[in-house]
């Protein structure tokens, strides 16, 4: 089976009982990193990474990911692989939050919640884009095909306005995890839905959602999760449907030629 690519923002932060967080979130300061990865801001801002967005080794993943979603330690590892490749220094062992805001390394267009690189900045929430996002999320449970819907049409839009439009097959794969996300942070894993005022809390303010009673769940996350949730949306998004065999409703005559 291939592996999909899916991106560090998946990860959320461990939470206590009774929706009281372990870690109390704090607002970032003017000398703190933060990139393009909501998620990734969300767990600093929470302390599960460190505050200031630096010297994010593998060990601090590995916990950060595992104190939070309970991700095991191989799909954590994994995880800090994908991103540590945006620290340009040969061999790094670290990366930096806004390592992660350099465009087509792993940040790219047609974010859900930032606006392409080629309109500006690239990694802070843009209001008006997520409100484009937000238009095909219809229901107050948001399922995979409402998911891959707004995925879809900032494709479309990214496309028709950005001149320098970029989304390779590699990218679209990193889309497809970060689409799932929000169902792995605070979803039903079974259904592949989530509550739209969970994940729009989470967007609009890059925290976790305990004030609105939300707590993590205690199922083991594993890449084989990650690849059936990755492919419920890659499904969704899919725009050709199936094609259905139509009966003849007429009797061959063999005597009238092919176009009888």
């Amino acid at each position: 089976m291939k592996l999909v690519q899916f991106p560090l923002a998946i990860g959320v932060a461990l939470v206590a009982a009774k929706g009281q967080c372990a870690n109390p979130w704090k607002a970032p300061g003017p000398n703190d990193f933060r990139g393009p990865c909501p998620m990734l801001n969300t767990l600093a801002n929470h302390g599960f990474l460190p505050h200031n967005g630096r010297n994010i080794t593998k060990e601090t993943t590995i916990h950060a990911m595992g104190s939070a979603l309970n991700f095991n330690e191989s799909l954590a590892s994994l995880m800090f692989q994908m991103a540590v490749i945006a620290n340009p220094e040969p061999n790094a062992t670290f990366f930096t939050l806004d390592q992660l805001n350099v465009h087509n390394v792993l940040e790219h267009d047609a974010s859900l919640s930032r606006t392409d690189a080629f309109f500006g900045n690239n990694h802070v929430f843009n209001e008006t884009i997520f409100k484009e996002t937000k238009v095909y999320w219809t229901e107050p449970i948001l399922d995979a095909n409402m998911l891959a819907n707004s995925k879809l049409a900032r494709q479309i839009n990214s496309k028709a306005f950005n001149p320098n439009y970029t989304f390779t097959e590699t990218v679209e794969n990193f889309s497809l995890g970060e689409v799932a996300a929000p169902i792995v942070a605070f979803g039903n894993l079974d259904a592949v839905t989530v509550n739209r005022t969970l994940v729009e809390y989470f967007f609009e303010n890059e925290r976790l959602p305990t004030e609105l009673g939300w707590s993590t769940r205690s199922e083991v996350i594993t890449i084989d999760i990650i690849q059936r949730l990755t492919q419920a949306i890659g499904d969704a998004a899919n725009l050709i449907t199936p094609s259905k065999a139509v009966a003849s409703t007429r009797r061959r005559n063999l005597h009238a030629g092919l176009f009888a």
